[in-house]
């Protein structure tokens, strides 16, 4: 198999702007490579038995396809899976917004006792015990492998995990209606009216302002949320608003994963949601005739890359 190379790996169109990287860690195939290899190793987990491919499959844009992923010892994640979809562009991390950079994140499911269960003196002394990651890393940063190497190595190639040729992306590089169907056509402009008011906060060109919004999924709050890092209560039960790129791929929805279908996930904003201290004051509910909301699910599905989920280059080899 050809292996596709920098800088083409990394291209985007126009409308996105230039991949941000970090100084000390900018793409190289020999980090990527190295960082691709981990991805895919269970050696992450306590117990040898999960990796982080074992919740984010390439399939689903690496996210999962249940409400709650399985970690060590048949434990469950507290939140529902992300997909793993243009973290270069994203300024914080998790859903709560308490991390500042990739290379950070890796750590956090990591530690967390209902995902891998383990600690990174434990993952380094595993990767130096493999000769082959131990010329990989000295390839690809010069040194063996540490904690700087497995978390960068990680990281730059997440930052390759690069979704930018939906049907949508098309029509943003073409300006050409022609690019989407009429009914995701009339779905868009349902998406960016006052009256549906989704673009608010699905807005630019991930589809997310990454504000922390309480979308009234609840009239209580059974995850805490932003909360978690600020203490304040007006942050109670908000989330990072999350890209819709490839959301056809990425049910159920939610942070908890509780919403099975896109029709479902429209009815309910429809409806605006449950009453709540926090609840975002543009989460008001509107009303759709069915052939408008086959529209705007039409829409959302011009945002699905199929080219992103099938590309062999992020397979395991």
């Amino acid at each position: 198999m050809k292996v596709t190379t920098y800088p083409e790996l990394m291209e985007v169109p126009a409308h996105f702007g230039s991949v941000p990287q970090p100084e000390d860690n900018t793409f190289t195939l020999k980090r990527w490579t190295l960082g691709k290899k981990l991805f895919y190793d269970p050696l992450f987990s306590y117990d040898s038995t999960k990796s982080c491919a074992s919740c984010h499959h390439q399939n689903f844009s690496f996210s999962d396809r249940v409400a709650f992923s399985e970690g060590v010892n048949s434990q469950k994640t507290t939140l529902n899976v992300p997909p793993l979809i243009n973290l270069a562009y994203q300024p914080y991390y998790t859903g709560a917004g308490g991390v500042p950079t990739i290379e950070m994140q890796i750590l956090v499911p990591i530690q967390e006792h209902n995902e891998l269960n383990f600690n990174m003196p434990g993952i380094v002394k595993r990767v130096n015990q493999n000769s082959e990651y131990i010329q990989m890393a000295m390839d690809a940063y010069g040194r063996k492998p540490d904690a700087y190497v497995v978390t960068r190595a990680l990281a730059c190639f997440e930052r390759s995990l690069l979704s930018t040729q939906s049907e949508y992306d098309k029509y943003l590089s073409n300006q050409d209606e022609s690019d989407l169907s009429a009914e995701a056509l009339r779905g868009m402009k349902l998406f960016n009216s006052q009256r549906c008011g989704c673009s608010e906060c699905h807005s630019g060109v991930n589809l997310t302002n990454y504000t922390f919004q309480n979308n009234g999924l609840y009239s209580h709050n059974p995850e805490d949320g932003r909360y978690r890092i600020t203490l304040k209560d007006e942050d109670m039960g908000k989330f990072k608003v999350p890209t819709l790129r490839n959301v056809e791929y990425t049910a159920p929805y939610m942070h908890d994963g509780s919403i099975p279908t896109l029709e479902e996930v429209v009815r309910m904003y429809e409806k605006g949601g449950f009453p709540y201290p926090t609840k975002s004051p543009l989460i008001l509910g509107f009303q759709l005739t069915d052939q408008e909301r086959n529209d705007l699910i039409s829409f959302l599905k011009s945002l699905s890359d199929i080219n992103f989920i099938t590309n062999p280059i992020f397979k395991q080899e």
